[in-house]
């Protein structure tokens, strides 16, 4: 990817069914238009899945439920940011909830709750921080866009100015991913 100009893609959606489908559409296809890899892009659309889900699932758990359609009804949104960075692309969800995303563990037969740490095994760095000038977060993961092995590109310390390296959100102990749970996910994720 040449270094002519920063690149970077914004995109606001509302908290819709249809938001985090639309979240990696745009994202594909910012990434393929600036000749990313198909396999940095299908990784890409894993990514901004779970933080797409997790912004429109937070956005809900902050907002009183209404009516559809009712004139009290009022639609929240959060933003995708898209961006190239130097020798990775970096993924960005800004919602309204001020809690830290949570790396933990899960079953094999729980139903949810793997999003971060989907995140944390399939980005080289990832990180939150405070939104700026509005309530909530800013959750980021960032994909290596060459590696030559296996942990090549997934270190915890590379962080932008202002945003906190991550270390801290990966646990005391090194989270290794699980092929068979992974596999699992990305077949759930392409069925829908």
């Amino acid at each position: 990817m040449p270094h002519e100009q920063p690149r970077r893609s914004r995109l606001a959606l509302a908290d819709t069914p249809n938001a985090v489908a639309l979240a990696r559409l745009h994202t594909a296809d910012v990434l393929l238009g600036w000749g990313v890899s198909s396999g940095i892009v299908d990784t890409a659309k894993l990514l901004v899945s779970e933080l797409a889900t997790n912004a429109v699932r937070h956005t809900e758990e902050g907002a009183a439920p209404a009516l559809p359609l009712s004139s009290q009804s009022t639609v929240q949104t959060f933003e995708l940011l898209v961006e190239a960075v130097p020798g990775a692309v970096r993924l960005s969800v800004w919602d309204r909830d001020v809690r830290p995303p949570v790396l933990k563990e899960v079953g094999v037969d729980a139903t949810g709750g793997r999003g971060i740490f989907i995140v944390a095994a399939m980005s080289r760095a990832w990180g939150y921080y405070p939104a700026r000038g509005m309530p909530g977060k800013v959750v980021w993961a960032e994909i290596a866009l060459a590696s030559t092995g296996p942990d090549e590109g997934r270190d915890a310390s590379v962080s932008s100015p202002g945003r906190p390296a991550t270390d801290d959100l990966r646990g005391s102990g090194d989270a290794r991913a699980d092929p068979n749970l992974i596999g699992r996910v990305l077949v759930g994720i392409k069925e829908l």
